[in-house]
């Protein structure tokens, strides 16, 4: 497992202390398929030449500060994206503040003092669209001239491109609060997740239907009320089980709040209290039955087809026929 990145708050503190590296910089949230392939070019230039592979991002959002009407909700947090960084091969990050300070500082500017004097950057990578300072004003031209005039080698490169889709942040926003997890996972290269810590339910399931785990959920970009074939982590264990999982309102309590319940399909020796749970296979829309029985009685047979689809996705993981860069989403019966 890759080691966790060392994360600086401040160009103050990244001082003296970051570089040399090779070098992205974006929001990369999700750190999804196109953000990958910025972070294997890094990593590649780094190992080549001995530098640290590196990343400068920002929290807030820039446009929570800028144009906060306009502002996207967010598929992770600033820990998960580190962490995902982390598993990527980067070394390194600094989360700048974003604030209107920062905002003001003129492309020029912001690459001598922050590029150049703090994380002391030998390559830069970044997409073809990339745009920065004051404004928007510079671009991949702006900061091709910058590196001929402060000495480091810009890499731009064009947008990732699966199955004729660009791989972007809100395509896969837009995915999941549609319920395609699937479609989501292929643009992540990973199965979008919930993460939260466990909380007491209602305790309507252990008696009535079946025991859950509820999580509370802080995410912003939530899943289509739906039941899913899903897969959950242990945060602090790493322990992972077979789940299923339904998040919405629960209409036969007559449930107002949103929810989101995972059922383990394994004996849970120990309840965890903070879990992830990983979207994998949308099985059906959630509805309201008649009664608890029926309900329990359908839930089953969500476990059943759940099982169906961890068996068949393992099977698959053993043969070398599903990577982890393609998660096996092929719809069940």
């Amino acid at each position: 497992m890759a080691s966790a990145p060392r994360i600086f708050h401040s160009p103050e503190e990244a001082l003296g202390r970051f570089g040399p590296c090779a070098l992205t910089a974006g929001n990369f949230d999700g750190v999804h398929c196109g953000h990958q392939r910025l972070f294997r070019e890094v990593t590649q230039i780094a190992a080549a030449n001995g530098w640290a592979p590196s990343v400068l991002t920002f929290d807030p959002h820039p446009a929570k500060v800028v144009a906060p009407s306009r502002a996207p909700k967010l598929l992770t947090t600033i820990a998960e994206r580190c962490r995902y960084m982390g598993e990527c091969g980067i070394t390194q990050v600094l989360v700048l503040p974003f604030d209107l300070q920062l905002a003001s500082l003129e492309a020029e500017d912001f690459t001598r003092r922050i590029l150049v004097d703090a994380l002391r950057a030998k390559a830069v990578v970044v997409g073809e669209n990339f745009r920065f300072g004051r404004g928007q004003s510079g671009d991949v031209h702006t900061l091709a001239r910058l590196g001929v005039e402060h000495h480091f080698e810009l890499r731009a490169l064009p947008a990732v491109t699966m199955r004729g889709v660009v791989v972007s942040s809100s395509e896969i926003r837009r995915r999941i609060q549609a319920g395609d997890v699937g479609g989501a996972a292929h643009l992540l290269g990973r199965f979008a997740s919930i993460e939260g810590e466990v909380v007491k339910g209602h305790g309507v399931g252990s008696r009535q239907t079946v025991p859950t785990l509820n999580i509370e959920a802080a995410a912003e970009v939530m899943p289509a009320v739906g039941v899913y074939v899903t897969r959950t982590t242990d945060v602090e264990t790493g322990r992972i089980w077979p789940s299923v999982t339904n998040v919405g309102f629960r209409p036969t309590f007559g449930g107002t709040r949103l929810a989101v319940e995972t059922y383990i399909l394994e004996r849970l020796e120990e309840r965890p209290s903070r879990i992830r749970v990983e979207l994998a296979h949308r099985l059906r829309d959630e509805r309201k039955f008649e009664s608890p029985s029926a309900l329990k009685t359908q839930i089953l047979s969500d476990v059943e087809r759940a099982g169906k689809w961890h068996r068949r996705w393992s099977n698959d993981r053993l043969l070398g026929r599903a990577a982890p860069e393609a998660p096996y989403t092929e719809k069940i019966g």
